[in-house]
């Protein structure tokens, strides 16, 4: 186990020497209230109370058997109980997904996608699985642009049909139970139909979110009775139940993942999308009986002599997150309080998202570089990029390796806040990461029987070419639009010592950079590389975490030649660390917990 911090984040991080503890304490702080206000609200069994107490003051949780982190306590409690009976890592995930569709419905479910990352303990192979949603066969390059060509704005493409496309997350689950699974599979959904009967008690996160989107929420009938019935928003501590997707999980239970994709439930999620007031979408029958989940090859990059691996395209996490550390390793660590560190992070971050905007996308569909993205010398060359002392005045895509001759345009596509993570280690040594998302809070805000449908096409670019130039993120049939998320599984010889993944947007990828860089440079525990204030920069202005000793750092990077911007980072970042047994950390600016054995 990596011994805990003593020294860190001093200087331009804070007036006074800093303790690990304190670290974590800090980004605690700023979000804390909501926090325990869960705690109180919410009748927490005692294991889960423990776990939030330990959140709250910093420090992480140790098991030695399994171990689970996810979003929600009532999640994580339903996957500690699978765990506990003897089940699989992906038995786990299923009962927890289950329940995250339940109670944080505005960021992940059956209506939406997911990425998973498995190693196998019996094989020591890495798996990575594909349920990111699919194009409709239907869609054309003028999906989200207006009749003279122009873009859409960013929620007149999203609320309504128009942005809806194939679930893969009822897929995954089912593909990762034929593979792993040891529990019955019908036992796997008990918990989350229980709570969708009985009612479960509404989160200070779900009520505030309900009451900032209202106005959206209310422009459709079942989404605004679930929401605000009565046309009043549900509020934290309110008992809600949810019947229809008690129902529709009893459908999954007996007839497998199908039964969302052939049948009534499948006719159910066409007549809403094809039927939107006002923005009607185009999924069809077809489509939902094409989708299959995509079996891909795992994308590693080296940093510090450990292989940080996860999800090729189509989602840009692994490469993303592989070229920024892997610029990192051709420099020294650094120290956390020198603000010299954070310009290197912060222009490595920069070039690697202008590789990304250029080049990644579903490489079912357009010729990518993935192996040049991350080619030792390849990043060794932009890695010099990063010598001097100011920031850089400007980034460009590099020119990997690559063996076709295609001409890409830069993508603009607009990715907003709201996935789930779930990381788990079960008692036979398998570990399992997967970032789970329907992409904007609350999706299209269509429901359909339970659950709300996806808005995953607004992943794509709005805009096909530019200046005459195809962008690889463009919309074609059956693609699947470019992702941030990471999830990861960090190895060390062979064998797995990290797992770690976040939500937020394209900010997902610099929140697991970061959280990788503390936990190996730092030497900070999994809880305090989770906790540290976020510095986070994609496309050249520095974004520093507000109400963190984050903020000191606007001086010294101003001076450097950055743009500075203070605002909130709401991550939500879950790991959990692997050696002489497990050390879980959730992220304290959310509701999650880690329960372990």
């Amino acid at each position: 186990m990596k011994h805990l911090a003593k020294n860190v984040l001093v200087g331009a991080f804070g007036a006074c020497l800093l303790g690990a503890t304190a670290i974590a304490q800090t980004a605690a702080d700023a979000v804390a209230p909501e926090a325990a206000t869960v705690a109180e609200v919410w009748a927490l069994s005692d294991r889960a109370e423990a776990a939030m107490a330990a959140k709250l003051s910093g420090q992480p949780v140790t098991a030695r058997t399994w171990m689970i982190a996810v979003a929600n306590p009532l999640a994580a409690e339903a996957g500690a109980d699978v765990l506990a009976q003897g089940g699989s890592a992906a038995d786990a995930m299923i009962a927890a997904q289950s329940v995250l569709g339940l109670v944080e419905p505005q960021s992940s479910g059956l209506g939406g996608g997911a990425f998973l990352v498995w190693y196998d303990a019996e094989t020591g192979e890495l798996t990575t699985l594909d349920g990111r949603e699919t194009a409709p066969l239907a869609v054309t390059p003028r999906l989200f642009q207006s009749e003279d060509g122009e873009p859409l704005k960013f929620f007149d493409a999203v609320v309504g049909g128009r942005s809806v496309g194939t679930p893969g997350t009822p897929a995954l689950m089912g593909e990762a139970h034929r593979r792993w699974g040891r529990s019955p599979w019908p036992a796997l959904f008990a918990p989350a139909i229980q709570h969708a009967q009985d009612g479960f008690t509404v989160s200070p996160r779900l009520a505030t979110l309900v009451e900032r989107d209202a106005d959206r929420l209310a422009l459709f009938g079942t989404t605004a009775d679930y929401f605000m019935p009565g046309g009043v928003p549900i509020t934290a501590g309110q008992t809600l139940t949810n019947p229809a997707y008690a129902d529709t999980l009893a459908q999954i239970a007996a007839k497998g993942a199908g039964a969302v994709y052939i049948g009534e439930i499948a006719a159910d999620i066409v007549r809403s999308v094809t039927t939107a007031p006002g923005n009607p979408g185009v999924l069809s029958s077809v489509d939902l009986a094409l989708y299959a989940v995509k079996d891909r090859p795992a994308v590693c990059a080296e940093f510090r002599d450990h292989d940080v691996c996860g999800m090729g395209p189509p989602s840009s996490g692994a490469l993303t997150v592989g070229q920024i550390l892997g610029m990192l390793d051709a420099h020294p660590a650094g120290a956390a309080d020198d603000p010299d560190t954070w310009r290197r992070i912060g222009d490595a971050e920069r070039l690697a998202f202008a590789d990304r905007g250029r080049y990644m996308a579903d490489s079912d569909y357009v010729p990518m570089p993935t192996k040049g993205l991350v080619d030792p010398d390849y990043l060794a060359e932009r890695a010099q990029l990063l010598n001097g002392d100011h920031a850089l005045p400007e980034v460009a895509p590099g020119q990997p390796e690559f063996d076709h001759a295609l001409l890409y345009a830069d993508d603009e596509s607009l990715e907003l806040p709201s996935t789930s993570h779930i990381s788990i280690v079960d008692s036979y040594g398998n570990v399992l990461s997967m970032t789970t998302t329907i992409e904007n809070g609350f999706g299209s805000r269509l429901m359909v029987r339970g659950f709300l449908l996806n808005n995953e096409l607004t992943d794509f670019s709005f805009r096909s070419h530019r200046d005459g130039v195809p962008i690889a993120n463009r919309i074609e049939p059956g693609k699947r639009p470019r992702s941030s998320m990471s999830p990861t599984i960090v190895m060390k010889d062979g064998q797995p010592v990290l797992a770690i993944g976040s939500p937020g947007g394209s900010r997902i990828i610099p929140y697991v950079a970061k959280t990788i860089i503390a936990w190996l440079d730092w030497d900070m525990d999994i809880q305090q590389a989770i906790a540290m204030p976020h510095a986070v920069n994609r496309f050249g202005t520095f974004d520093l975490e507000a109400g963190t000793d984050a903020e000191a750092m606007q001086g010294p990077l101003e001076t450097m030649g950055f743009k500075v911007k203070v605002r909130d980072l709401n991550s939500g970042l879950h790991g959990i660390e692997i050696g002489d047994g497990l050390t879980g950390g959730a992220d304290p600016r959310r509701e999650g917990i880690v329960l372990g054995d």
